[in-house]
């Protein structure tokens, strides 16, 4: 039925690291790892989720380091295990990795042009596309879904899969990635239906 809801996914964004201030490309699954103020996000994340009753029925999350030690914290909240899901990896973005977005613009402006305004284009050469990494997101998602029917799920992830998720799931313009705001240690909450889907909530982040 139109109104059958088929999941509910409450996506965490991991805690804050080194890299988070000066919001530099990643795509390491081993660095940089939460530090103090990521770890204080999640604490209140998890405070969050315990004073809202927020239930599930499963815990997945990305396999970088960053998003395993959010989605350990979680787990213990709720005295469950999480499962990694290989294929939310962060988005690949090449010879950009580990430089901030103003080092790339001033390096190469019209190459930050294209990837904001160009999807499909994978920009740098060595990088994933925008295009190909929400469809690679939207695929899993897809997967976890059909796996879970009728199930409540958390999700601990990367800012960039959950703004592909909201893309998808709103059936925006791939080129709306990198104008969607999301914070590390935020929780952002989507309904999955039969035919269509419902952003409840997005980037909440609770405050100290």
């Amino acid at each position: 039925m139109y109104f059958d809801r088929k999941c509910k996914i409450t996506f965490i964004c991991n805690g804050a690291t080194i890299y988070s201030e000066d919001d530099r490309f990643t795509d390491s699954e081993v660095y940089p790892p939460l530090n103090d103020a990521g770890q204080e996000e999640i604490e209140r994340i998890c405070e969050f989720l315990k004073k809202r009753g927020i239930k599930n029925d499963k815990i997945f999350t990305s396999p970088a380091l960053r998003s395993k030690q959010s989605a350990a914290m979680i787990a213990k909240l709720f005295k469950q295990d999480y499962e990694v899901v290989e294929e939310l990896h962060p988005r690949k973005c090449g010879s950009f990795n580990g430089l901030t977005y103003e080092q790339v613009y001033e390096k190469t402006p019209d190459a930050m042009e294209k990837l904001i305004n160009c999807p499909e284009i994978a920009v740098p050469e060595d990088a994933e596309s925008v295009t190909d990494f929400i469809n690679r997101v939207n695929i899993s998602l897809n997967k976890i879904i059909d796996e879970n029917l009728g199930s409540r799920i958390i999700i601990v992830t990367h800012k960039d899969i959950i703004k592909a998720a909201i893309i998808s799931a709103l059936n925006i313009p791939h080129s709306s990635l990198h104008r969607i705001y999301i914070k590390s240690g935020s929780a952002t909450q989507i309904s999955y239906y039969e035919k269509w889907s419902s952003l409840v909530y997005s980037d909440y982040t609770p405050v100290a």
